[in-house]
């Protein structure tokens, strides 16, 4: 984890509680099923509003849900460089 902190996202566990498959959700959400697999391992580099308000729209979800903050192990709270 790097000094600012990690996105993580929660889309496996979204996908396993709503009960679609994989394969229905890329087509639900127009998205090929490789990239699809990208946000489900957190290898996504740069993310696309476009395809979370899709997978937020077809999971019936907000982004807060889709989308977590990790803070950094070393980090204060308030502590400023």
């Amino acid at each position: 984890m790097d000094r600012y902190g990690t996105i993580r996202i929660n889309l496996a566990a979204l996908i396993e509680k709503s009960g679609l498959s994989k394969n229905k959700l890329s087509h639900r959400a127009e998205m090929q099923r490789t990239q699809l697999n990208h946000y489900c391992s957190n290898t996504v580099t740069r993310l696309d509003t476009d395809v979370l308000a899709r997978l937020c729209t077809v999971l019936h979800c907000g982004i807060g849900d889709l989308l977590e903050f990790i803070p950094p192990e070393d980090a204060e709270p308030g502590a400023e460089e």
